[in-house]
């Protein structure tokens, strides 16, 4: 048994969806483990690129296996949209596995999700309007609408017809267009033909690929930073993006999980609001954002830009137990004549010891920086770690001493060949 679970060590968006990609080149299984269409994984092969939202990221290999697992909430018409559009491009779907007990998206929590972002006002949460939140709200207060429900019309048209009379009360309060249980009733019918023969017991399919050996790939959403508990609450994200949630995600023991490797880009980025003490307002984070081509791959947002903060990083491999750290964009660095890393913060005049809970502290932080000399020198063409300019890997080792963790992959580039291995992971 082999099995490597791939997490965000910041708060997403830190190349998940390469790193898992390249690794799912000698994987046998890839697991998709929470969140939804949230989700961006941008994956470059060649001259192609794609973004995958609900599908995983080893979808563009023949011979993988790839799950959506229990712990996913699925938006079933961008689901097959997905699909569609990953078959007129030649890619096979057939190896696609979706859990019976994965929650559903529905058009009400959409809008739900967008009128509870308003309402917030100045203290919105940077949410993406997916419908994640409110559909997690569901299945926490158990009236949730699973994947499995639509295998009996009967019952399923009750559940569906006391949620549209719940959620189209709070919508007449808001004078917000009402949704027709009778439309939405055949709609997810049709859905449920169209994909019936994807639909099975993920957790008892992962299972019994470790129990046989093969070599699992757990894919998670989001990061560290933005997960229920031991993110910057409450700008997080609704689902667990930790190596713990991908256990309860899929449906395995933790005992079953061997490796966790945390990825980090070489710098920092943020989505959304929230705290963010290495944050650049400058020139220097422009150039990070334009070099880096900075913008969601769901949304389509700036993402906010700023030096690596090994704080962030050191807290994310603790609450995950990280074995391993991916460092990823490691070129978007390579014209900078010096680069900073935050060592730890100042708060009020003193040194914090530990990454703090109450957000007002972590808001009002000076970050701590080192300054370590750049290497102004392309790195995209490296293969080896010893291809690597001196002070690039000054740099990583610097990062793996603050961290405490090896690092066993290097990215120098958006293409899959892009890629320095250090350390084997299978």
């Amino acid at each position: 048994m082999t099995s490597v679970v791939v997490v965000g060590a910041q708060w997403g968006d830190e190349g998940k969806g390469k790193i898992i990609d390249f690794l799912a080149a000698e994987a046998q299984m890839v697991v998709r483990c929470q969140g939804g269409s949230n989700a961006g994984h941008t994956v470059v092969s060649g001259d192609n690129v794609y973004k995958l939202h609900l599908v995983p990221s080893g979808i563009l290999y023949n011979n993988v296996d790839c799950v959506i697992a229990n712990g996913v909430v699925v938006d079933l018409e961008k689901l097959i949209e997905e699909l569609d559009g990953l078959t007129k491009r030649g890619i096979s779907v057939k190896s696609l596995y979706i859990s019976n007990r994965a929650h559903l998206i529905m058009p009400y929590h959409c809008q739900l999700d967008a009128l509870q972002e308003g309402l917030k006002g100045e203290n919105k949460i940077g949410t993406t309007k997916r419908g994640i939140g409110p559909a997690y709200v569901d299945k926490n207060a158990r009236t949730g609408l699973r994947v499995v429900d639509l295998f009996s019309e009967e019952s399923f048209a009750k559940k569906l017809q006391a949620a549209v009379a719940e959620k189209n009360a709070i919508f007449a309060a808001h004078n917000l267009p009402l949704f027709d249980f009778n439309q939405l009733l055949p709609e997810f019918m049709a859905y449920r033909r169209r994909l019936e023969p994807y639909i099975t017991d993920t957790s008892l399919l992962v299972n019994k690929a470790l129990d046989a050996d093969k070599r699992v790939l757990f894919e998670g959403a989001q990061g560290t930073l933005l997960d229920i508990d031991h993110g910057t609450y409450p700008y997080v994200t609704s689902s667990s993006p930790v190596a713990g949630g991908f256990c309860t995600g899929a449906g395995v023991g933790p005992t079953k999980i061997q490796r966790v490797v945390g990825v980090t880009k070489a710098y920092t980025t943020r989505v959304g609001d929230g705290p963010f003490p290495t944050e650049l307002f400058d020139e220097m984070g422009d150039k990070i954002r334009s070099t880096g081509y900075e913008f969601g791959t769901t949304t389509g947002r700036p993402r906010r830009c700023g030096w690596l903060d090994a704080e962030v990083v050191r807290y994310a491999v603790m609450v995950n137990g990280m074995t391993d750290l991916a460092i990823t964009k490691l070129d978007v660095l390579d014209d900078l004549k010096e680069i900073k890393i935050c060592v730890g913060y100042q708060y009020q005049g003193q040194k914090l010891e530990q990454f703090p809970a109450d957000l007002e502290v972590f808001s009002s932080c000076e970050p701590i920086y080192e300054v370590l000399p750049g290497w102004q020198t392309a790195t995209c063409a490296c293969r080896s770690y010893d291809e690597l300019p001196a002070n690039a890997k000054r740099y990583l080792q610097r990062i793996s001493e603050l961290t405490g963790v090896q690092i066993s992959l290097v990215a120098v580039g958006a293409d899959r060949q892009a890629t320095i291995v250090i350390n084997n992971l299978f």
